[in-house]
């Protein structure tokens, strides 16, 4: 039996949408009701469309957003309710790689404070231990030693992106999220950061949940997949499994609009038709059945539940109920 990392029940997440004089008052349902659970030393990436909640799921999970209701259980601690100097202590072991480097770092400061801060902030060492400690964690990302005193903008995107990772895990953190960590650099330093992180997730035995448009990425990370869909999990499961043969027909429609090196221009790629409603007054019965080819009649009367499917993924469609 593999061990728990994270487990996430009926998280739900709304913002208020201020209603004018004679409306009432809204609320975008972001995220509406997550269930899963995340085993130690695993890879879960979560996929779908822009706006369908996946920057939020994460947020709440890292307590920089707090949820409307549900419960987040880290190592068998209930999340929502530690406070002070317990949740100081529970922020050192969840980190997170933001997607621009070039955003994510002060560029007023060296690469020793950048690095140094959370080391600083959390284990107060004398000067001389925390420049070892930062030329460390530089050595590990494979920078040089001697960047600790040179700043952001002498680097490239590739570079600073080791340099956003080695932040990430100068606490040694257990679970780290990765927030398009890829999107904002050239295809070689892709290739070369996704072994950088696969290399660092056997080496310190980390725990990742990946965020990506990327689907390859997704594929060359992944043990499990979530799909979502205007706040929910429409497709969740084994990563291989749900690559080979997608289940859910948004999943066959996310994957089958993925631009491949045989396009020969835009007209080639698949487009999914109509636009992701609005997630202030999502449809009625299964929320993509306004874009959904295969939809039924029972689609927009009931929602269907997330069960399993066969015994490597869950999902919820009236067709494979």
């Amino acid at each position: 039996m593999n061990e728990t990392i994270l487990s996430v029940k009926d998280l739900v997440k709304y913002f208020p949408v201020r209603g004018g004089v004679f409306t009432k008052a809204q609320w975008v349902k972001a995220v509406d009701g997550v269930n899963f659970e995340l085993e130690k030393g695993r890879v879960l990436g979560l996929v779908g469309e822009s706006g369908c909640g996946k920057t939020t799921l994460v947020n709440v999970l890292l307590k920089l957003e707090e949820p409307t209701s549900g419960k987040v259980f880290f190592e068998g601690t209930d999340l929502f309710n530690t406070h002070g100097q317990q949740l100081r202590r529970l922020r050192k072991n969840i980190q997170i790689v933001f997607q621009d480097p070039f955003w994510s770092l002060n560029p007023r400061w060296l690469i020793r404070n950048i690095i140094g801060e959370p080391i600083q902030v959390h284990l107060k060492p004398p000067l001389s231990q925390l420049v070892k400690m930062v030329e460390d964690l530089l050595e590990l990302v494979g920078l040089p030693r001697e960047a600790v005193y040179q700043y952001p903008h002498e680097f490239s995107g590739g570079q600073r992106q080791r340099i956003a990772i080695a932040r990430a895990l100068a606490l040694r953190p257990k679970l780290v999220v990765l927030d398009e960590p890829t999107s904002s650099i050239d295809a070689l330093s892709q290739a070369q950061i996704l072994s950088l992180l696969m290399d660092l997730k056997n080496k310190m035995d980390l725990t990742y949940i990946l965020v990506s448009h990327d689907l390859r990425v997704v594929h060359y990370m992944a043990d499990e997949i979530a799909v979502m869909y205007l706040g929910k999990f429409v497709e969740y499961g084994d990563a291989e499994a749900i690559f080979q043969k997608p289940a859910h027909p948004y999943t066959q429609a996310l994957f089958k609009s993925a631009p491949s090196i045989s396009v020969e221009s835009v007209n080639d790629l698949f487009i999914l038709p109509g636009n992701v409603p609005s997630a202030i007054n999502p449809p009625s019965g299964c929320r993509f059945h306004t874009r959904c080819p295969q939809v039924m009649e029972i689609c927009s009367q009931k929602e269907p539940p997330l069960v399993k499917i066969d015994r490597d993924r869950l999902a919820a469609c009236h067709l494979l109920n």
